[in-house]
């Protein structure tokens, strides 16, 4: 466990200025929720025209987003595309052949980024805090163990869901394309394009069985304090339903993939 630990934060700091050495490409990807940020709250905004939307102000809608924003830099994952470009590439028996796990080196490589993308997005946030002062009114946020519990736990469903998703590549060279149809339901469900609530029932039903909004929606909700005491705990459960599913699902397509992969590319 010491060596597993000790190898764990050489890699962590290996990407860590890996990051800092590509920050012109991380800021790149960062300018483009910074356009989510100052277009989506306003949307909502006019349309509430003073009012409420299920339950929104816009104080509400404001905070969401900008929340939801500053989260999402850390939870989210998008590794499935660098795996999938590295099997294909035939880099992936490279590190098949490193004295380190490859499931551990790839969860440190993507929290480096993780952890390294919020820094970049800070001051962002800290302007569109300052630019809506005047919309946020008397919004306010709630800051519990759970909260940070789910966060975690979000960012892990996001991480075991992709990484699942990638051994796809294990066994066709058009994984890249089938990676395309997860950001639809990804980006509706989720909470990413606009609040689960003003959904109908019936799609926040569907929307809380799926792993997407255990991803960012859910921790954004406990935030800001859109999720009930007696929620939480039914929220935190369902985060780790999907790591578990997700993670049992990869050991499958790993076991299988590994007898179809051919190192294409080497």
């Amino acid at each position: 466990m010491a060596t597993t630990w000790r190898k764990a934060l050489a890699l962590f700091a290996i990407y860590f200025q890996e990051g800092l050495a590509y920050r012109a490409s991380g800021l790149i990807w960062v300018m483009t929720d910074v356009t989510t940020a100052v277009t989506m709250p306003l949307v909502w905004a006019q349309a509430a025209k003073g009012g409420s939307i299920a339950g929104f102000g816009t104080s509400d809608f404001v905070l969401y987003y900008l929340c939801l924003l500053l989260i999402q830099c850390f939870v989210t994952s998008h590794v499935m595309w660098d795996i999938a470009m590295e099997i294909k590439e035939g880099q992936f028996t490279t590190a098949l052949l490193r004295p380190v796990d490859w499931y551990l080196m790839t969860f440190v490589r993507n929290l480096a980024w993780r952890v390294f993308r919020p820094l970049l997005f800070l001051p962002f946030f800290f302007l569109f805090l300052w630019l809506y002062r005047g919309m946020l009114g008397d919004a306010h946020v709630v800051f519990s163990p759970w909260f940070f519990v789910s966060v975690i736990l979000g960012h892990l469903v996001s991480f075991t869901l992709v990484t699942m998703l990638a051994m796809i590549a294990l066994f066709t060279q058009e994984a890249m394309s089938i990676f395309e149809l997860y950001y639809l339901p990804a980006m509706l469900l989720s909470g990413s394009v606009f609040p689960i609530d003003v959904l109908p029932k019936w799609a926040q039903t569907v929307a809380h069985a799926l792993p997407f909004y255990a991803t960012a929606g859910a921790p954004t909700e406990m935030l800001i304090g859109r999720t009930a005491p007696s929620e939480i705990l039914g929220v935190i459960a369902t985060q780790l339903f999907w790591i578990g599913f997700s993670y049992l699902g990869y050991r499958l397509l790993w076991a299988r993939g590994l007898k179809a992969y051919a190192g294409v590319g080497m």
